[in-house]
């Protein structure tokens, strides 16, 4: 079984530095582009998928529907296990605006965002509910940084750790009870088409 975890495409939050957390923005014109770029990619590539899931908010939905389109591949019902970490009253801002309003240790006050553990919770939960359901598919996953970000510091210990970029994909082999990493954080399709 394989996973092919990728992160939406560029939003204009994304552009300014907005921490979006389940606030609902959708793709701009070159996140479209990105989605593109990696489907024409996957088209490619050996690796065979049945179909994608998605954590159902704009960005990532649109995303997902660009390279099922692109695939031919059908699109699941949206999982809100996926979903962005809430931020609660950071979302929205920039850096800037955080230390401003919060403080230099903003990441250390209660602002209303989701606990570390809540949110591996549910990503572990998936990873275990899709090798269940779904032992014998490769599935492609659309979510998002921060959620992505934990996961992977979670399954790997921190052995992995950088942002993880937009239109990223990082594909997870299931053996046995490891998740183990076939490709980290790739974004060579979108390198290879900046003249485009």
């Amino acid at each position: 079984m394989l996973i092919g975890f990728i992160r939406h495409g560029l939003t204009d939050w994304n552009a300014l530095g907005k921490i979006q957390g389940q606030t609902d923005i959708p793709l701009n014109e070159e996140g479209r582009r990105q989605a593109r770029l990696l489907a024409e990619r996957l088209l490619q590539e050996p690796y065979t998928w049945d179909f994608i899931v998605t954590s159902g908010l704009s960005r990532a939905e649109e995303t997902g529907s660009i390279i099922a389109s692109t695939l031919q591949i059908p699109m699941l019902e949206p999982d809100a296990r996926l979903r962005e970490r809430a931020y609660g009253q950071l979302e929205g801002l920039t850096a800037s605006e955080r230390e401003t309003r919060y403080g230099k240790e903003w990441r250390l006050q209660d602002l209303g965002q989701e606990k570390d553990p809540e949110l591996l919770a549910r990503g572990l939960e998936f990873l275990e509910d899709m090798s269940n359901r779904y032992p014998e598919s490769n599935m492609l996953v659309v979510s998002h940084g921060g959620f992505l970000a934990q996961l992977y510091g979670s399954l790997y210990k921190d052995r992995l750790i950088e942002r993880i970029g937009n239109l990223s994909i990082t594909i997870l082999e299931k053996k046995d009870v490891d998740w183990v990493p076939r490709l980290f954080n790739c974004t060579k399709h979108l390198m290879e088409k900046q003249t485009d």
